[in-house]
């Protein structure tokens, strides 16, 4: 490959689902020669949905690599899924890639997921074109979607060109920077499409639309604001180049047309996507911070000779083994190298290199900055692990892992599934790191939790249909825990006498409560040999089983200090046994007399809502024993801070999205356990 950065685009496509995307996407693979068909999302033939769920559902379910090329520039181009249960594969994706394009539905516009994606991009600062899709369809407003662009997203657009053609009469559009149209005559891709004069009954548009894309764009450039100012025609070249300085600086987004099902505006979208968003190296480092956080020692630099540094940014596994997908900041990679991984410190050495198309791979023999690739043979390396040059150790910005929010207990249906089950999960979770596993402490049950239930669901299926392992899934669970309010001694004896060594052990304890988030804690202050030493150990052991199952409904108990007073032994009968039974009756005996509580979760809660929609947030947060913090405002929207029992969390995706028309996100993790209401206790009583 030619290890020339000035002529790579490292680009995603990403957008609400069913926006259009992967058909966007396809029709690029076709006219940049990558692909000799077309597929069809309907008809499961895509090259980019190429998982058997994502062919199946009709949806995007994995984030797909592939390059091609465009009038002598490599476009290595990340293909990402809509739905907001798969938002941590759009995360990893920007914070990867130099720039995106984001597809908009003519008729829908500004969709929901298309705002999370959105503000997600202005976290990562890439710069954006945006392609607004499906001007062929019944309801399609090329205008509209523009004023719902600037309005929900409070973002300065610069149309590049208008529509010829309303609706099902859609056929090309005006390119307003050469003042010239575009028409498609055929739906099949067979023609490009002809230059023709523009059509009369769009001149007047076309000129009023092209003086304020001149006004806009001449702001980035002295030479031609002087040229503009002056009266002087600002030349189409120039025009140009102050488009990319100002998707570059973030001013504005230009935006074009088309209808990728009928193939129509998409070698206009790949010169965009050529001649605006940004070649590695462009950001400068003062744009390279994501969020508050800098990235440490300029990698962006984008310099092929410099020492090595890249960031790990997703993990797929299949027969073969593993493969790391990186990018490439800075220096070379050749196959075999030994590199740091500077988020484990350990050594990893490379085994192969390939360029990913889809579901096909194509070895390398070299990597250079800039480029992004599959990498097989990294045994220790996950998602946004950072890996460089041993003598030049940096870290980069970890990839932000959205919280999970819903859980699922899960078992295994016969004895071969449940041996099977816990390295299938452990791989899923290596793909995957917004999925989390846990064991209920409880009730010993396997708990798998993810962003949303279509996540778990295709989890789940992927244990069936890949590893062939079959599970029971049950109802999410709210975790309780269980405290103590007082402080209170105890003595008990453990003994046992009946034929043969006996059993005798005493223990003196003291129990008593500490700060919220304390833990367990355990003492000893026996002196003068009362218990030998060897025992002690033991008593520590049967008092923390014992607090797994607090004294008032049988969830572990929490912070708390437990004290070894006294105690004494015998010579023959104590045992190790002896002492651990002896201290986890003490401690049960204690804990029920040290007034124990029930504890509950409680979840810091942000919402982040248009402004429309922020009295009936805070009031459903209230309704639900939540404790508004505040808001602030995040461009047009609102963040809501909260603190929310768990316990009242549950659907509440479904309520958000029905107050706010769809609108709405939110986030959560836990916050702090805090004591549970009287009734809380009695619905546990009476289940």
């Amino acid at each position: 490959m030619n290890s020339n950065n000035r002529n790579l685009r490292n680009i995603g496509v990403i957008a609400h689902v069913d926006a259009g995307k992967t058909t966007t996407t396809e029709r690029i693979l076709f006219y940049t020669g990558e692909a000799h068909r077309i597929g069809d999302v309907d008809d499961g033939t895509t090259r980019m949905d190429f998982d058997p769920q994502e062919r199946q559902r009709g949806i995007t379910i994995n984030s797909a690599a592939t390059t091609v090329h465009w009038n002598g520039v490599q476009i290595n181009l990340i293909d990402t899924p809509g739905h907001i249960d798969f938002n941590i594969e759009v995360r990893r994706s920007l914070r990867v890639l130099d720039g995106a394009v984001v597809v908009f539905d003519g008729v829908a516009g500004v969709e929901p997921q298309t705002e999370t994606n959105w503000r997600l991009a202005d976290a990562y600062r890439v710069p954006r074109i945006a392609f607004i899709n499906k001007l062929d369809r019944t309801g399609a407003d090329f205008q509209r979607v523009v004023a719902m662009m600037q309005e929900r997203l409070g973002v300065q657009t610069l149309p590049v060109q208008l529509p010829i053609g309303v609706e099902g009469g859609f056929r090309g559009v005006v390119d307003l920077l050469a003042m010239q149209a575009l028409v498609w005559d055929h739906d099949d891709a067979s023609e490009g499409p002809r230059v023709l004069p523009i059509p009369a009954d769009l001149r007047e548009a076309a000129v009023l639309q092209r003086a304020r894309l001149v006004e806009l764009a001449v702001e980035q450039d002295e030479a031609a604001l002087h040229a503009y100012l002056h009266g002087q025609d600002v030349p189409v070249e120039l025009l140009r180049e102050c488009i990319r300085r100002g998707v570059l600086a973030g001013a504005f987004v230009p935006v074009l047309a088309g209808a990728a099902f009928r193939n129509r505006g998409i070698e206009p979208l790949l010169d965009a996507v050529v001649d605006w968003l940004p070649k590695p190296g462009d950001l400068r480092p003062g744009e390279v911070q994501h969020g508050d956080v800098p990235v440490v020692d300029d990698p962006m630099a984008a310099d092929p000779d410099g020492p090595f540094a890249a960031l790990a940014f997703k993990v797929v596994t299949d027969d073969h083994g593993a493969m790391v997908f990186v990018r490439v900041y800075r220096g070379r990679l050749r196959r075999g190298d030994a590199v740091l991984n500077a988020t484990t410190g350990k050594m990893e050495r490379f085994a192969r290199i390939y360029e990913v198309h889809a579901d096909q791979r194509v070895e390398r023999d070299e990597l250079v900055a800039g480029d992004i690739a599959g990498i097989v043979g990294l045994k220790d390396t996950l998602t946004g692990h950072t890996l460089c040059d041993r003598q030049h150790v940096l870290q980069l910005e970890q990839i932000s892992i959205p919280e999970a929010v819903i859980d699922v207990a899960i078992e295994p249906k016969s004895q071969a599934d449940q041996q099977g089950l816990s390295p299938a999960l452990q791989l899923l979770l290596r793909e995957d790191p917004s999925l989390r596993l846990r064991q209920d402490s409880e009730s010993g049950q396997t708990i798998l939790s993810g962003m949303g239930e279509l996540q778990l669901e295709v989890s789940i299926e992927k244990l069936r249909a890949r590893f062939g392992i079959q599970v029971s899934v049950g109802r999410p669970q709210v975790a309780y825990r269980e405290t103590i309010t007082r402080e209170v001694e105890v003595s008990h004896v453990h003994k046992k006498q009946s034929g043969g060594p006996g059993q005798f052990a005493a223990v003196r304890l003291r129990l008593a409560p500490l700060p919220r988030g304390e833990g367990q804690r355990f003492e000893s202050q026996v002196v003068g040999g009362a218990i030998p030493r060897e025992f002690i150990p033991a008593v520590e052991a049967g008092i923390r089983r014992a607090a797994q199952a607090g004294a008032l409904a049988g969830h572990p108990c929490v912070d708390f200090v437990a004290t070894l007073l006294d105690g004494s032994h015998h010579e023959r009968d104590s045992s190790t046994l002896a002492f651990e039974l002896a201290a986890a009756a003490a401690f049960r005996e204690a804990a029920a007399q040290a007034g124990p509580v029930l504890l509950e979760p409680v979840m810091a809660v942000e919402v982040i809502t248009p402004l429309d929609y922020l009295g009936d947030c805070i009031g459903d947060l209230h309704r639900r024993r939540g404790v508004v913090h505040g808001n602030v405002m995040r461009g047009n929207a609102a963040a809501v801070n909260a603190q929310v029992p768990l316990k009242e969390m549950f659907g509440y995706i479904g309520s958000l999205r029905a107050l706010s028309s769809g609108r709405a996100q939110y986030t959560m993790h836990l916050d702090h356990y805090a004591v549970a209401p009287v009734a809380a206790l009695a619905a546990l009583a009476q289940a």
